[in-house]
């Protein structure tokens, strides 16, 4: 059978994952009366809970004799990890672009990946019935990227469709029947050349291994592309590392290939596949696993270095394990080395003490998403505020440095500058986008843009879009400043009274309501002013037998601030903590004893 391998790539939000329930739709992977869930490749819950795609998943499907390999990658740059080794598996991609929004910039962050390994591809812009679409000023935006990029005349002479994914259909004229996705398979089979491996059929067996799972029956199950040769079940077969010094040996317990949504056990891998192997104990990601006769590994492509990295720790507030039944240090380091298993972009270390682990990793996104799946499975921890990963080249302190584009009213783009200039931004663009609208791209270091979304939504009204890529790595940029307004700290232990939190009020915005439970040293809201101040939330009304007109009046209490996982992460200042068990998330200073608190601030003053 003829084989086609895809990998769909477009920015977050652009629809993949719904293009790509349509495509399985409609080459008859589902029966007619099948319920299937939206977003059916989406399936973890927090991927369905954001509407985004963490994990690189693979399908396939049918279309008239050929089997068509679907990958369906990541959007955005935190787990660009997973899209750098999907696109090594693939021929061809379809480069999925919103008409409205145009390219984007995880769309020029994938798309340079794939132009580079020489990948052609097909161009569909998605989205074109809605009312604010603009499919040839999308288009003509594509061609520019592609040639700033450095495409060569082949990627250049791309064919592109007009489609919406959400009503699967897709055709080559914007007016045209609209019917179904079939010119978009059709295209696919045409323009996608077939893998280049099938020459190589006689060769030994070589596959390099791209992403690694755990299975609860078969165990580690490592994912890739067929390089050359076959495989039957239980022959043997070493595994290599990038460097070529071997691993482990094995015997390929079970072949596993992609039909649908599911995977089916074969009994023999073809070379071109895309196909997950069983067996092994200890290769992983980058290996190659090949015959016992290959001594050369396959080349692998670097993955790009953590940027930054957050303490995961112990929960040893007063509230421990009260909601959670992981605690201990030893499961929580378990659980760690696991997820560094099978993401590659992410490095743990212990530190001294043993009592935490520092997690480098790519960005506060794919941070969260680590620390919200473990808090789900019952894990309570202390994580600390994200630092950057400096490096040293030729004597000099290096720091990343992110390219954001951001699109805002016109009204808002002068705060927003400001705001990227304190933060030691530096302006690379700026110009109207239409609409209103402005178009700002700048330089700024990875660090100061640690907390600054939450920032840059209240100084826009909510109404801009800021995104981010890796750019380079620059020399130091000196001192950025920090959280500007100091925080209300409890000095009790209990539970919050109303009357308390009435009073407080007018000294800060409160992140807790009334009847939560506090301790002495947790951060339960925002002080108006610079500085640190210390209050009692449990302070009830002193009762007297004298009635006075207006003291008896309702207390009405604002909302409070409710902090995001992310937000309380980007929020905390080096000297605190966020506290994340399975049901709350609660802020802390490090130190919970006010006069310990005041040592440790004399020492810091003093090794300054």
């Amino acid at each position: 059978m003829d084989i086609r391998n895809i990998a769909i790539i477009a920015h977050v939000d652009h629809g993949k994952t719904t293009l790509v329930d349509e495509l399985l739709k409609q080459s008859g992977v589902f029966r007619e009366n099948q319920a299937v869930a939206e977003r059916a490749m989406d399936s973890n819950d927090l991927e369905r809970e954001r509407g985004i795609t963490i994990l690189a998943k693979c399908t396939s499907v049918e279309w008239k004799g050929t089997r068509i390999n679907i990958v369906d990658t990541p959007g955005h740059a935190d787990f660009g990890g997973e899209v750098e080794r999907i696109l090594s598996m693939v021929d061809g991609v379809v480069l999925l672009v919103d008409a409205a929004e145009g390219p984007m910039p995880q769309t020029k962050f994938v798309t340079s990946k794939a132009l580079a390994l020489g990948l052609r591809p097909i161009v569909v812009l998605n989205k074109v019935d809605k009312p604010d679409a603009e499919p040839d000023r999308a288009l003509d935006e594509v061609f520019d990227l592609f040639a700033n990029l450095d495409a060569d005349e082949e990627q250049l002479d791309f064919p592109a469709l007009y489609a919406s994914g959400r009503s699967g259909w897709a055709d080559t004229e914007l007016d045209g029947p609209r019917e179904n996705l079939a010119p978009l398979f059709d295209l696919v089979v045409k323009h996608v050349p077939a893998p280049k491996q099938i020459a190589r059929a006689e060769e030994p067996f070589r596959m390099l291994a791209t992403t690694l799972e755990a299975d609860p029956y078969l165990g580690r199950l490592l994912t890739g592309r067929v390089e050359s040769g076959r495989l039957e079940t239980g022959r043997s077969l070493r595994a290599l590392s990038r460097k070529g010094d071997e691993v482990e040996r094995f015997r390929a317990t079970r072949i596993l290939a992609f039909r649908g949504l599911s995977r089916q056990p074969v009994e023999v891998a073809e070379a071109g596949d895309i196909i997950a192997l069983a067996g092994m104990t200890k290769a992983t990601v980058a290996d190659t696993l090949a015959d016992v006769s290959v001594t050369e590994p396959i080349p692998a492509q670097p993955i790009d270095p953590p940027t930054i990295s957050v303490t995961f720790g112990i929960n040893d507030s007063p509230l421990a394990g009260r909601e959670g039944d992981k605690v201990q240090s030893r499961v929580i380091r378990d659980r760690l080395m696991r997820e560094a298993e099978s993401n590659v972009a992410i490095r743990i270390t212990d530190t001294p003490g043993g009592e935490a682990f520092d997690v480098a990793g790519r960005g506060e996104l794919q941070m969260g998403v680590l620390i919200e799946n473990m808090r789900r499975e019952g894990f309570e921890l202390s994580i600390s505020r994200p630092r950057v990963l400096t490096r040293e080249i030729d004597g000099q302190r290096m720091e990343p440095i992110e390219e954001v584009t951001i699109d805002v009213d016109e009204e808002y783009s002068g705060v927003v500058v400001e705001k990227l200039a304190l933060r030691k931004g530096e302006l690379a663009d700026m110009r109207a986008s239409g609409g209103g609208k402005t178009r700002i791209i700048a330089h700024v270091p990875s660090r100061g843009l640690i907390g600054y979304h939450g920032e840059f939504l209240t100084d826009t009204r909510g109404t801009g879009i800021l995104n981010r890529v890796f750019h380079e790595w620059a020399p130091w940029k000196g001192q950025i400043p920090g959280r500007r307004s100091g925080v209300l700290i409890s000095m009790e232990d209990g539970e919050s009274v109303a009357y308390a939190l009435w009073n407080l009020e007018e000294r800060g915005k409160l992140m807790i309501g009334s009847g939560e439970k506090v301790y002495q040293g947790m951060i339960i809201g925002e002080h108006s002013r610079g500085n640190d101040l210390e209050v009692n939330p449990l302070k009830g009304k002193k009762l007297t037998n004298i009635r006075a007109a207006g003291k008896d009046d309702a207390v009405v209490l604002t909302t409070p601030m409710r902090l995001t996982l992310e937000q309380a992460i980007a929020y905390i200042d080096d000297d605190e903590l966020v506290e994340v068990t399975p049901k709350s998330i609660r802020l802390r200073k490090r130190h919970l004893d006010p006069h310990e608190r005041k040592r440790e601030a004399r020492k810091t003053q003093e090794n300054a």
